[in-house]
């Protein structure tokens, strides 16, 4: 890794101030992240609500257990973010073999268990270590950090069920006098198909708007233990300093 290239700057930083870097990073590239993210999110998402018809619990299982693979997409534009690069469509189409198919079945069984899969996943997805070999490696990433990058993601699965719940409490803010819709019905899946559909559509919201800011702030606090095991901010000051 070319660590002066990084169009971010490295210091010592808490694992919280970290995630926070990681939200700006997103903020920052967010002209590449959505655009390639809906790329991929918008069809895993569109056959996801078509399995209504299946069981009405089933659209909300496939969005949850779609989460690390959707994850890849935003992870690949925010590590070329990191050095400053835009991403464009034709670069993830182009880059789709590594980014989509490489891992599918580890990212789609053990990664969606992972308490802290937004940390660990750049050593996968982006150290080019087969999953063998990668296991020391995250054992190393995750020591000293594994605690804030549990609570991290415990963190942004509230702030995710906030937006869900805010979405649909949309429905009933918005219904006409005497019109709202029963909410026990809603829960219980025995109310209208149009009702009862609207659960797994604000989760599919929820999720387009929260995820990228969740794997931007596992990454950010990937590049901070690095930066920590291997004194990043130290070899960029020598740079700096003697202009190499």
């Amino acid at each position: 890794m070319q660590v002066d290239a990084l169009a971010v700057r490295l210091r010592p930083r808490t694992p919280t101030e970290a995630s926070d870097l990681g939200v700006r990073l997103c903020q920052h590239a967010a002209g590449s992240v959505f655009p390639c993210y809906l790329l991929v999110a918008v069809p895993v998402l569109a056959l996801a609500l078509s399995s209504f018809e299946i069981a009405s619990w089933l659209p909300g299982l496939v969005i949850w257990w779609s989460k690390p693979w959707l994850d890849r997409t935003i992870l690949f534009v925010l590590s070329r973010a990191a050095f400053g690069q835009r991403t464009t469509v034709g670069d993830l189409w182009r880059a789709q073999r590594e980014v989509w198919w490489r891992q599918l079945l580890f990212t789609l069984t053990i990664r969606r268990l992972s308490l802290w899969r937004s940390l660990t996943q750049p050593v996968y997805q982006l150290e080019g270590l087969s999953i063998f070999r990668a296991g020391a490696r995250v054992r190393q990433i995750r020591q000293k950090t594994a605690g804030a990058a549990f609570m991290m993601t415990h963190a942004f699965s509230m702030a995710e069920t906030a937006v869900f719940c805010s979405l649909l409490s949309l429905m009933f803010w918005l219904a006409p006098h005497g019109m709202a819709p029963d909410f026990m019905q809603l829960l219980s899946g025995e109310g209208s198909a149009f009702l009862t559909v609207t659960l797994p559509i604000s989760l599919a919201f929820a999720v387009l708007i929260v995820e990228p800011f969740y794997v931007a702030a596992g990454f950010a606090m990937y590049l901070n233990r690095r930066a920590d095991l291997e004194a990043w901010d130290i070899e960029q000051e020598f740079r700096r300093a003697f202009g190499n």
